[in-house]
């Protein structure tokens, strides 16, 4: 019975009014999670996601008074790209929030994706061997249903024997070669988090709440997933699924 538990991805879905209102319950929540961190364990393991929601979060962050000296940076997934090329999810956290705060430059962790999306794996999975569960995980929804770099018909990496970071080729969005965390290291993490906004992730959330194993589902940690998702994704979910849907976050 236990293992067949372990099998499904346990949600609990927060709807939101806003975009507004969403990137603020997800930069407190990020914030709550840091200070609980640090004063139970003396630092704070941050898993990184791309995109136009987090950026707006990242850029919240920044205004915002936190023992950033215990913060350690990593990242979800990366493009092959140049390190400065402004596509890489690390060259977006970094403007938009990395280089303005006191994290040590040490303990911001980019996925070194130049190398080649073998290489590079295997780089940052020698990287992570030493670290134990994250304290926070970010992840966002492709309009397929993907979160990070792990797309439908890929392997997703969610075998007790999976590689800690998978190398992606023939990825359907471009680049095709990318870097990303597999679904068995992302979910070896206290508390995850989806950020998900946009009208084009309508058809993917509707699989996702009724069920459908989609890459999002394969995230499983052990407490489970919080959703935030603005409200409109939802209105037509609701009562649906049995799954429960939350308005705001408390």
């Amino acid at each position: 019975m236990s293992s067949v538990l372990r099998r499904i991805q346990q949600c609990r879905w927060h709807g939101f009014d806003s975009v507004n209102e969403l990137e603020q319950a997800a930069t407190d929540a990020i914030l709550r999670a840091a200070r609980a961190a640090i004063r139970q364990r003396g630092a704070f393991h941050i898993v990184l996601a791309g995109g136009t929601t987090p950026r707006r979060v990242y850029e919240m962050l920044r205004q915002e008074a936190a023992d950033w000296p215990a913060w350690h940076v990593y990242f979800g997934d990366e493009r092959c790209l140049p390190p400065d090329h402004a596509e890489r999810n690390s060259q977006m956290a970094e403007q938009a929030w990395l280089k303005h705060v006191a994290i040590p430059r040490t303990q911001i962790h980019v996925i070194p994706a130049e190398r080649g999306a073998q290489q590079a794996a295997e780089d940052y999975n020698r990287m992570l061997a030493n670290i134990d569960d994250f304290d926070l995980v970010l992840l966002g929804l492709g309009e397929d249903g993907h979160t990070a770099s792990l797309f439908p018909g890929h392997d997703l990496g969610s075998g007790q024997r999976s590689s800690a970071v998978l190398a992606v080729a023939g990825a359907p969005k471009p680049p095709p070669e990318r870097v990303s965390l597999s679904a068995a290291r992302l979910s070896a993490a206290r508390q995850v988090i989806f950020l998900v906004t946009g009208d084009a992730k309508k058809q993917a959330v509707s699989a996702w709440h009724g069920g459908v194993m989609i890459p999002a589902a394969a995230v499983m940690p052990a407490g489970g997933v919080d959703i935030y998702v603005t409200a409109d994704l939802l209105a037509s979910q609701a009562g649906n699924s049995g799954r429960p849907v939350s308005s705001g976050i408390d």
